[in-house]
């Protein structure tokens, strides 16, 4: 690890971490911290669930559009690659790409609208980050000797403060973080920062090209954003498509901008990092400006889609028909997460439900006598 450090800009995380993990570790043989928590995130039964779990569209409605687990995937991709040009440490990005929507329910962000609604109904509220979160330091399990997967902390700081436009925080959000209650003073890592952009690039791309695919807007429509028209262009000198150029003009612009930000706020070592008072890694103003300008066109030609918005209601009551049905007739698993991890009978369900893919989660309600 110490000739791969020499590889790393003096204000990457180095490749043993520094923060530690909750409860300590012997090395591993032939893979650093981070290798090792990749691994384990990727044998969670939440991340394989993520294929079952809606990005935007219904997954039935057609076999190329994105789940979760692509969406994951190719922010993971993203998140690399950015991260090995700014030499920044590739497999901590990795980790926090693969972890952060571990805890996101069926039916994409109306179902996690619906379960925040439930939850608030019930004196609490729900949101994917946090419970991302809870999955990899409460529910899941690596060891019987510790709850969780015991990962490093600073993929769990990256995971509680990952937030792009899509993230809402609620009051509630930080109550849950005391035992991360000392990383609130520090700043973001530059990977954290990387993976928190690199969400933002990836699913820019792919609504784009899945919105095509659906026909719910055409490259002509794209034509009146300055952002989506340079990408047409590009992906027509080189017969691409336009997500690869929107990705290519978005990552290009987060180099220059983010190597101007380290020069501006002297970033020469972690600590820099850890005590500045704004984000580094960042898009130049006028790409965001840009970027602003097509997330907005999105919302109302992709989001608002009549279309869209009638299987995001469909997953809306689904998902409240089975967490009430489940408060009135807790089956044997819910009733076993609490024992398991103790709390209210609704944190619970909200745990059960928040875990279950798009299908198990139509057919668990036809089952239990719901429509």
């Amino acid at each position: 690890m110490v000739a791969a450090n020499k590889f790393l800009a003096p204000y990457a995380v180095p490749h043993q971490g520094l923060l530690g993990r909750v409860k300590a570790e012997p090395e591993d043989e032939t893979r650093s911290p981070f290798q090792r928590d990749r691994d384990r995130i990727i044998h969670t039964q939440a991340f394989r669930r993520l294929q079952g779990k809606t990005q935007v569209f219904v997954i039935g409605e057609g076999d190329h559009y994105r789940t979760r687990l692509t969406h994951t995937l190719e922010v993971a991709q993203i998140s690399r690659d950015i991260a090995r040009t700014l030499r920044l440490n590739e497999d901590l990005a990795e980790c926090i790409a693969l972890a952060h929507d571990l805890g996101h329910p069926p039916f994409g962000h109306a179902g996690e609208q619906a379960l925040d609604k439930w939850m608030h109904d019930h004196g609490s509220s729900f949101e994917h980050n946090r419970q991302s979160l809870r999955n990899v330091t409460t529910l899941e399990e690596h060891s019987s000797l510790i709850a969780g997967l015991n990962l490093n902390n600073e993929i769990l700081e990256g995971m509680q403060k990952h937030r792009t436009p899509h993230d809402q925080s609620t009051a509630s959000d930080h109550a849950h973080d005391d035992h991360r209650d000392h990383a609130q003073h520090r700043s973001l890592s530059l990977e954290a920062q990387v993976v928190n952009l690199a969400d933002e690039i990836a699913y820019t791309g792919h609504d784009v090209d899945d919105g095509l695919r659906a026909k719910l807007f055409t490259n002509k429509d794209l034509d009146g954003n300055v952002l989506s028209a340079s990408a047409l262009q590009r992906c027509s000198e080189r017969g691409t498509s336009v997500r690869g150029g929107i990705i290519h003009l978005l990552v290009m612009d987060l180099y220059a901008a983010t190597q101007k930000s380290i020069e501006k706020n002297t970033i020469k070592s972690l600590d820099d990092v850890y005590r500045a008072s704004e984000l580094i890694v960042c898009f130049s103003s006028t790409m965001q400006k840009e970027l602003d300008a097509l997330r907005a066109f999105l919302w109302q030609r992709m989001y608002l889609a009549p279309a869209v918005q009638s299987a995001n209601d469909e997953g809306k009551k689904i998902v409240l028909d089975l967490c009430e049905h489940l408060l009135k007739h807790p089956i044997e698993k819910v009733l076993a997460l609490q024992k398991s991890h103790g709390g209210e009978l609704v944190e619970a369900i909200k745990d059960y439900v928040s875990g279950m893919t798009d299908q198990f989660a139509a057919s668990s309600l036809l089952n239990m006598g719901g429509k």
